[in-house]
């Protein structure tokens, strides 16, 4: 079974538990939740069933033993996380508000979550098929970044797939160095995964469809998998568009929704699944995760993501691009 990669933080998480509460006031948190959208990611992959390994680093503390227990209980390969003895863990702290914006406060770029640098890629083994990248790992660190960047590059020349989800964060800062290093991934990237805000920003144009005509004078580039939240998502291809609804669940967390939403898309097309069904699966599992509090709280397996798809047939169109 081919296996899947990614290279970024993990930190643990620690929730307000009622929307409208500031982060600077007095009040209760719920926590520590493993998280760190790179883990979020690869644990999704695990729990699809499939071959999934993470590069990253923790301290040896409590909170580094609560993230590599879950991963690992879960069927992660952590064998390239590295737990630091001069360092702690980093965390976040998020709250969310009535209007469906969310503040985080991040305490892990300059913590062991960014100091890994990039293994050699036979570490990772002979069966990579996709490695997966995320713009809040790049944005971290410069140096960190720049190790991802490494990697990619190296796993680029061998033929691994390379995956992007811009994922800005903009409490992660606002640094032009750190676009650039997003423009470069674009450029080697092959299925992309953005919001609308993001495709717009990685392409610099400012209509949906000059910017998946731009995105796609990039060679490279295969699939935009367009994520539109309550709307569904569109897959892209140079000569046809795919749009899905979304499941209709109670939403309790909608924290790593995009990151169970990318891993599942992966899984299903390594399981050699239609565009369709793959982004069947995405949807699914991200409507899984939304279910529960906590990044990767939600019931997400085989089973339950095919349960949701019988039991919620979604509404579909094709179209013809000619880009």
């Amino acid at each position: 079974m081919a296996s899947i990669w990614t290279m970024g933080e993990l930190l643990c998480e620690f929730m307000r538990p009622e929307i409208d509460q500031p982060l600077g006031e007095i009040g209760t948190f719920l926590g520590p939740y493993p998280s760190g959208a790179p883990g979020i990611f690869i644990d999704t992959v695990a729990r699809l069933g499939h071959k999934g390994g993470i590069i990253g680093g923790v301290g040896k503390d409590d909170f580094g033993a609560c993230v590599l227990e879950r991963l690992q209980q879960n069927g992660v390969d952590c064998s390239q996380v590295i737990s630091y003895e001069d360092g702690t863990t980093g965390v976040a702290f998020v709250t969310y508000f009535a209007d469906g914006s969310r503040r985080f406060l991040y305490h892990f770029p300059d913590t062991p979550a960014t100091r890994p640098t990039a293994p050699a890629p036979e570490a990772l083994g002979n069966d990579v098929a996709y490695f997966h990248m995320m713009g809040c790992s790049l944005m971290a660190k410069e140096s960190f970044g720049q190790e991802i960047l490494k990697l990619m590059r190296s796993l680029s020349k061998q033929g691994v797939k390379i995956t992007f989800d811009p994922n800005i964060r903009p409490e992660l800062g606002k640094d032009e160095k750190a676009y650039q290093v997003i423009k470069e991934v674009v450029n080697h990237t092959n299925i992309l995964f953005p919001g609308v805000a993001e495709l717009l920003m990685v392409s610099e144009r400012n209509n949906l469809e000059d910017a998946i005509s731009t995105c796609f004078s990039r060679p490279n580039l295969e699939m935009i998998v367009l994520k539109d939240g309550s709307r569904g998502c569109t897959v892209y291809t140079r000569d046809e568009a795919i749009s899905l609804s979304t499941f209709t669940v109670a939403e309790k967390d909608p924290t790593g929704a995009g990151d169970c939403f990318d891993a599942a898309f992966l899984c299903g097309l390594l399981e050699g699944k239609t565009k369709k069904e793959a982004a069947l699966m995405a949807s699914a599992a991200a409507a899984l995760n939304v279910m529960a509090f906590g990044a990767m709280e939600g019931d997400i397996s085989k089973e339950t993501v095919e349960r949701l798809i019988v039991e919620q047939p979604l509404d579909y169109q094709s179209k013809p691009l000619h880009l």
